[in-house]
């Protein structure tokens, strides 16, 4: 490699820079923290400061589980990462955060098995207070039992971690409640800030349903939260969708202040019929530089005009006073189809691509089960045309999206369900094919992250989970690739299972990939990879 000049070596740290703010892991002073699912409010699911873990050495040979951390239910949040945290009366930590089906939030040393630096837990058994039993769900994907599902997000200038959990409640007599709550947690010591928790409650005017009703209300039962949590602009968003279709549902958004937890806006996605869910397969809302919200819809209407309902589709929302606004959309031309047919758009969540050359500098891609992956421009969405799509770019995948592509270096990375990872270039705004993956088709499609050292050493990560299907003794499997040609396969989990197996899988995980490791939420457990001659194997 030739040697760059002064000016170039500036140029070029300047424009990793500006991608490593995108990435949103933010490296400074070597304070790494990692507060959001995907790394960023973009959902790129890119973490650019890597530098331990290269396409060189990770293989069977030189990496490896490393040890697990037990916890107390099953782990589908992404955990979250800081570094250097003060824990009092611990001492100085690089912090892993954990939460889990059982209502729990964990604190751990990320670089070795050890107790919890601290843990803090919602039920209270003796008051009747408990996780909601996944019968009273009537949905078995997540089991036995739901609590924290959704990816919580840490505001790290406060150090306030916030949560969203469901509970059970016994009330007086024999009768029962059920309550979600956003909780803020300090993240040093996991106990409450003054004025937290705050139970979820919200309405909206219905104008036009068939059934005459004229409010709809927030129903903490029927309405279940998977899409991870996004604060941006002193704001915490939450967003809802359902438990296996089940009752009358709606999708929610919700936007709360991250200061005092009052809740600033709510928006009902069907106010005038039901359904179109916001779940987007576990993968978070993403947000712009400006603070436009860009959340995606299932099965349902679609009547924005005279019924304000938008099912299967891309919303681009900006907070108002007391409400969010919809300024723009997207919603493919054959939306009636997909909803007949179950082909949820918002199967997939939005990533937000860095500034395009060409005629289409702001860029959102997003894909769903029917298998079309969208280019849209985020300036002007295209909205709906009954007879074509009014958008830069459509692809069609072999199979349906459930998750979130991952964006790295002019590439795009996304897994269809039922085939292989697929790796695209991204050149002014269009994608093209450039590799696919080597190992067997798998059902779902993982959702992919990168990590890489800038535009160096990029490795591509997923994980194999179960089908829909409840398997209780189907395995995680980590899987890495090199992220210049994904036909490469650079490690397995399985190729010595003896000392690398994972534990039990869970539906739609995320790994986080960070300062050397690599951790994988599985049934009870988080497995944490690494460097076997860097750390000693428990």
């Amino acid at each position: 490699m030739k040697k760059l000049s002064h000016r170039a070596a500036s140029c070029r740290a300047f424009v990793f820079g500006i991608i490593a703010g995108w990435a949103g892991a933010s490296h400074a002073s070597g304070q790494t923290q990692i507060t959001t699912s995907q790394y960023n409010n973009a959902r790129t699911g890119a973490y650019l400061s890597e530098t331990r873990l290269t396409p060189g050495n990770v293989n069977p040979r030189n990496f490896g589980r490393l040890f697990a951390l037990k916890v107390d239910g099953d782990v589908y949040a992404q955990p979250l990462y800081l570094t250097g945290l003060q824990v009092p009366g611990r001492g100085k930590h690089d912090v892993v955060f954990i939460a889990t089906e059982h209502d729990s939030v964990y604190a751990f040393d990320a670089t070795e098995k050890a107790s919890p630096l601290w843990q803090i837990n919602f039920t209270d058994v003796a008051r009747g207070i408990t996780a909601v039993p996944a019968r009273e769900t009537h949905c078995p994907f997540i089991n036995p039992e739901v609590g924290i599902t959704s990816t919580p997000v840490i505001d790290s200038k406060r150090g306030v971690l916030f949560v969203l959990a469901r509970t059970k409640e016994q009330t007086s007599g024999t009768g029962a409640q059920y309550v979600q709550r956003l909780h803020a947690l300090d993240v040093t010591t996991g106990k409450e800030v003054p004025g937290s928790p705050v139970m979820i409650k919200a309405s909206v005017a219905a104008e036009k349903r068939a059934d005459k009703q004229q409010e709809i209300s927030f129903d903490p039962l029927v309405e279940q939260p998977r899409a991870g949590l996004l604060l941006v602009n002193g704001t915490v968003y939450l967003s809802w969708g359902s438990s296996c279709d089940a009752g009358d549902y709606h999708g929610w958004v919700m936007a709360y202040d991250a200061q005092t937890l009052r809740q600033k806006a709510v928006f009902n996605t069907s106010p005038n019929a039901k359904e179109s869910g916001v779940w987007q397969g576990d993968t978070g809302p993403a947000a712009d530089d400006n603070g436009n919200v860009f959340v995606v819809t299932g099965n349902g209407e679609f009547d924005p005009e005279n019924g304000h309902d938008y099912g299967d589709t891309i919303l681009k929302l900006a907070l108002g006073e007391g409400n969010l606004i919809v300024r723009d959309y997207f919603t493919p031309h054959d939306q009636e189809t997909l909803n007949k047919k179950d082909q949820d758009l918002g199967s997939g969540g939005p990533v937000l691509l860095p500034d395009q050359n060409g005629g289409h500098t702001h860029l959102a891609v997003v894909g769903g089960k029917d298998g079309s992956l969208y280019v849209i421009d985020r300036d002007r969405m295209g909205q709906y045309h009954p007879a074509t799509d009014d958008v830069v770019q459509t692809v069609k995948l072999k199979g349906g999206l459930f998750g979130a592509p991952a964006y790295w270096n002019q590439h795009l990375y996304v897994f269809p369900d039922g085939d292989v990872l697929q790796q695209l270039t991204v050149r002014n705004g269009t994608l093209a094919l450039a590799h696919s993956g080597s190992m067997a088709p798998v059902d779902p499609g993982p959702i992919p992250t990168v990590s890489a050292n800038a535009d160096r050493d990029g490795i591509v990560w997923t994980i194999s989970t179960r089908s829909w299907e409840v398997i209780p003794e189907s395995l995680a499997v980590l899987h890495a690739y090199d992220a210049t040609d994904v036909s490469r396969e650079l490690y397995s989990s399985e190729e010595n299972s003896d000392r690398d197996r994972a534990g039990i899988s869970v539906r739609f995980t995320i790994p986080l990939v960070v300062a050397g490791r690599v951790y994988v939420g599985a049934r009870n457990e988080v497995d944490v990879y690494g460097l076997l001659h860097s750390a000693t194997r428990h």
